[in-house]
């Protein structure tokens, strides 16, 4: 078994050579979210299972952590269907197998510099930084909301969320890889569409063409994937198999809606309610459950519209007692949850249509617009 060390540092350089230390000595290692406040960030080492935390303040062991399998190189949280954070494991062979398959189909006349500008305890982000430290890619690193002028430093690759892509001007760029939820259109040609997940070690379909070496497939309307950049495990459960279209068992059920026509592969969506707003995902019923312990909400539902900048809108529906509520939800939003999580709209109604057994009618809460 192996230590699993948690890096708590900024994006920037110091986090690179970290991380090249890691996969010199192929010591497993996950990134922390340092936008999180500290009773958030404890709850996530908690499921990370971390036994090492690294930072500026050095190394400190923690008691509460778990070792890992010497092939295990990254564990990552992600959101995944059900809502519920799970920690899942990617092996080094993943990730190498990750950072080729992208490079091969990004590769041009010279080698990508990439400007990173994603947060590193997601995939998108940190795949960024893999592609340099695990391949011939390079990295130029500097303020991550200077995304103009990088190219103008020697920049030629960025990725993006749809947040970004719509506050700034890319065109310098070569290519610009756009993840995080459904993408506007029309698009800059510059811009090549992503799709994949955690589990898939980073965008695996590239405007709606599978890397090479990866396969994706549509089963009853949900879309499944075979490929070397898979995950191995979650920390506390087995990686879900399935049966594919060949009838072997060994598919990864995505939990996104979609089909493959002629190889071109089409996602429409999430086969739950999940809410991707600028880049990060927010399952509704996580927030609900925050506000609904606040004091003078009677009632709540959160939902989402969909919005040229952020992707989808974060909408809190609440039954108030008539006292201003405004400030306590997007703070206990913020603090429970994350910032993306604060509603950017808050709507004051008379009731939720709810069931019979007290769940949510979701389809009507657009009504109450």
């Amino acid at each position: 078994m192996a230590t699993l060390n948690a890096l708590d540092f900024t994006l920037g350089p110091e986090l690179e050579i970290v991380i090249r230390r890691c996969v010199e000595n192929e010591a497993a290692f996950c990134v922390l979210d340092q936008r999180l406040s500290r009773r958030r960030r404890l709850e996530e080492l908690e499921l990370l299972g971390a036994t090492v935390l690294l930072g500026d303040d050095g190394r400190t062991g923690l008691a509460t952590g778990r070792e890992v399998d010497p092939e295990v190189g990254l564990v990552m949280l992600t959101s995944g269907s059900s809502g519920t954070p799970k920690a899942a494991e990617l092996t080094w062979d993943a990730l190498r197998a990750s950072a080729s398959m992208t490079e091969a189909r990004l590769r041009g006349d010279t080698t990508p510099v990439w400007y990173p500008c994603l947060p590193a305890n997601h995939i998108g982000g940190l795949a960024v930084l893999l592609r340099a430290v695990l391949s011939d890619a390079s990295l130029l690193w500097g303020d991550p909301d200077d995304l103009e002028h990088a190219p103008q430093r020697g920049a030629t690759h960025v990725a993006v969320v749809r947040t970004q892509l719509a506050r700034h001007d890319l065109s310098g760029f070569a290519t610009v890889l756009l993840g995080g939820g459904r993408p506007p259109s029309p698009r800059a040609e510059n811009v090549v569409t992503t799709w994949g997940m955690t589990e898939t070690g980073s965008g695996i379909v590239y405007d709606g063409v599978a890397l090479d070496g990866a396969e994706v497939a549509s089963v009853d309307d949900e879309l499944l994937v075979r490929s070397p950049t898979l995950f191995r495990s979650y920390r506390r459960g087995p990686r879900p198999r399935v049966t594919g279209p060949d009838g072997l068992r060994d598919w990864f059920p995505t939990g996104d809606a979609g089909d493959v026509i002629d190889g071109r592969v089409h996602v429409r969506g999430r086969v739950g309610l999940i809410i991707n707003t600028g880049g990060e995902k927010l399952w509704p019923e996580d927030l609900e459950a925050v506000l609904a312990t606040l004091k003078g909400i009677r009632d709540v539902a959160v939902t989402s519209v969909e919005d040229d900048e952020w992707g989808e809108r974060v909408v809190a529906l609440v039954v108030g007692d008539g006292s201003p509520l405004d400030d306590a939800i997007i703070a206990a939003a913020g603090d429970r949850i994350g910032p993306w999580a604060k509603p950017k709209e808050i709507r004051y109604v008379a009731a939720i249509p709810r069931t019979a057994n007290g769940k949510v009618r979701r389809n009507d809460l657009p009504n109450l617009f």
